[in-house]
C-alpha cells in the first residue's frame, strides 16, 4: 500500500451483517468498590503488561454542564475484567496508582476525554496510555476506528454496544448487570484489539 492509499472503515450496515463478537460474561467480571478490592485487583493486574482501558461517566444533559466523572474505570486482560466504582476514596486512590504506573500499557479508544477527566478527578497523569485509533491511522485507516469498527476489521465480528447502558447513570451506588457487561466488555474488546495489533508495554 502506498502512502496515498487508504483503507476503508466499515460502515454500520457492513458491521451489522457480521456474526456477533462473543462477549466476556459476568462470571469473569469483578466489580470493585473498596480499597481492599482494588488492592486485590491490582495484584492480579500486575502480572499482565497490557491492559484494556476505558472509563464511564454519568451523562450531562445541559449546555455548559461539567461532568464530575469518571465514575467508573474499567481494566481488562485476556480472561478477566475489573469494573472499579470510584465513590470510595480508598478505591479511587488505588485506581489512580494503577493508571499512573508506567510499566503497564493501557490501551483503548477515544481516550482523550477519558484522560482529561482522570487528570481532573484523580490528580494524576495517566502513564503508558495507547490510543488504538492512532495505530489504525498508521495502517492507512483515515476515519476514526472505534471499537466496533476495529473488531469488525480484525475479527470479522460485530461488537454489540447498548445505547441504553451507555447513557445510564454511572454514578449510581449500585450498577446493573447490563452496566457491568457494557463497561467490562468495552475494556476487554480494547484489550483483544491491542493484543491482535501486537501492542506491548513500553
Amino acid at each position: 500500500m502506498t502512502a496515498r492509499e487508504t483503507r476503508p472503515t466499515p460502515d454500520k450496515d457492513a458491521i451489522d451483517a457480521l456474526p456477533p463478537f462473543p462477549p466476556l460474561d459476568l462470571a469473569r467480571i469483578a466489580l470493585v468498590r473498596s480499597a481492599d478490592g482494588a488492592r486485590e485487583a491490582a495484584a492480579a493486574l500486575a502480572a499482565h503488561p497490557v491492559w484494556g482501558f476505558d472509563t464511564e461517566s454519568k451523562p450531562t444533559f445541559f449546555k455548559d454542564q461539567v461532568s464530575d466523572g469518571p465514575h467508573v474505570v474499567q481494566l481488562a486482560v485476556a480472561e478477566r475484567a475489573w469494573v472499579f466504582q470510584l465513590a470510595d476514596p480508598g478505591c479511587r486512590a488505588a485506581v489512580a496508582a494503577l493508571l499512573a504506573h508506567p510499566a503497564h500499557a493501557k490501551a483503548g479508544f477515544g481516550l482523550r476525554d477519558d484522560n482529561l477527566r482522570v487528570r481532573a478527578k484523580l490528580g494524576i497523569e495517566p502513564a503508558g496510555v495507547i490510543e488504538l485509533n492512532s495505530l489504525f491511522r498508521a495502517q492507512g485507516y483515515r476515519k476514526d476506528m472505534g471499537v466496533r469498527a476495529a473488531v469488525a476489521v480484525l475479527f470479522g465480528q460485530r461488537f454489540a454496544k447498548s445505547k441504553k447502558a451507555a447513557t445510564s447513570n454511572w454514578a449510581a451506588a449500585s450498577l446493573s448487570e447490563a452496566q457491568l457487561l457494557y463497561a467490562a466488555n468495552d475494556a476487554w474488546a480494547a484489550f483483544r484489539v491491542a493484543q491482535a495489533l501486537g501492542v506491548e508495554a513500553g
